[in-house]
């Protein structure tokens, strides 16, 4: 039986508009700008700019997001209200910024001294009520928590030798907003607060002694280590939760599939960032000590513990300043107690 090329054609037509169709159905424009808190060119930009190529791919195009850097639409505090405005779609960011709408941000951004490794953290953050609490925390702000990354145990750098917890004192320091800066002034040390962009300079212009930024490879890829060549590593001080976070009117509008692949593509980033970061952090902790101009310290376990000891009684007292810090404490409290982490 032989058939009409008509019947032929007409059936191509009827299946390429039926496909046509079924794309516009699901391919809704979703075209965002999120905005980092990190400079363009560092590894830490670098890799989540990457993150915005997967999640176009794996939402065959569904979505594309323009990663822009530090400072670009607005100042790395104002993100939040910006992202809530519709100025922006979303951001990545140390949750630190936001201390001052509440305590609660502090804990839960940087509970100094909680965290031995990233997967402690991503641990509490996926299973431990760490993700449910930053949206409780968001959502009055219009946001939606998508996931936790962190560019891992940051290094601290410094301009003057520090090798232990006394050797702080005095020190200018630049610090993060809320319970990093507390830790420090109760250390004896001097907090400055000032934007990440701004640590190379102040550095130099020794406005500051010594800076709480990144890891040991972006800080050397910011050039934080040629001026400041007293960097102690592993860092004793920071691991800060990086959220990903989008306005949580178009999150809420996005279909299930797409809610699910963007929750696991964050999974996955933080994997990624993790794990890339601590083979640059080794690669370039070689070549600075190839070089011979650097003397990198690694504090004892004595006076990590000094310092942790000071960290957890900041932890108590942030807690009492809101319900919401409380509850942070509370959970942070009952997750590493079941884990063992706080002996």
């Amino acid at each position: 039986m032989k058939t009409s090329i008509n019947t032929i054609l007409g059936a191509a037509f009827a299946v390429a508009l039926a496909s046509t169709t079924s794309f516009a159905a699901h391919a809704a424009d979703y075209e965002w700008k999120f905005q980092s808190s990190d400079t363009a060119g560092t590894p830490t930009f670098e890799i989540d700019t990457e993150w915005t190529k997967r999640v176009e791919e794996m939402t065959n195009g569904r979505i594309k997001i323009e990663l822009l850097p530090v400072g670009a639409i607005v100042e790395h505090s104002e993100t939040q209200d910006a992202i809530a405005a519709g100025i922006l779609d979303g951001h990545i960011t140390d949750v630190s910024y936001f201390s001052g709408k509440d305590p609660a941000f502090s804990l839960i951004a940087n509970p100094i001294g909680a965290w031995a490794d990233p997967q402690q953290m991503f641990r509490f953050m996926n299973y431990g009520g760490g993700n449910e609490l930053m949206n409780k925390l968001e959502g009055p702000y219009g946001l939606h928590f998508i996931g936790a990354t962190t560019p891992g145990l940051e290094s601290f750098v410094s301009t003057v030798p520090i090798n232990g917890v006394a050797d702080l004192k005095g020190l200018k320091v630049r610090a993060p907003e809320g319970m990093v800066q507390e830790v420090f002034a109760a250390a004896g040390a001097a907090p400055v607060n000032i934007p990440q962009s701004e640590v190379y300079t102040s550095l130099d212009k020794k406005v500051i002694d010594a800076a709480d930024a990144t890891v040991f490879a972006t800080n050397q890829a910011m050039g934080l280590n040629d001026i400041a060549k007293y960097p102690v590593y592993p860092g004793f001080h920071s691991m800060p939760l990086v959220e990903v976070s989008m306005n949580k009117e178009k999150w809420d509008a996005l279909p299930k599939d797409l809610q699910a692949i963007l929750t696991v593509s964050v999974r996955d980033l933080s994997q990624d960032l993790v794990s890339r970061l601590q083979m640059k952090d080794r690669e370039a902790v070689a070549a600075d000590l190839k070089k011979g101009d650097i003397h990198i310290s690694n504090w004892s376990d004595d006076e990590r513990a000094k310092f942790r000891q000071i960290a957890m009684k900041q932890w108590k007292k942030v807690a009492e300043r809101s319900a919401n810090a409380e509850e942070v404490y509370q959970t942070l409290i009952k997750y590493l107690t079941s884990q063992g982490l706080l002996n």
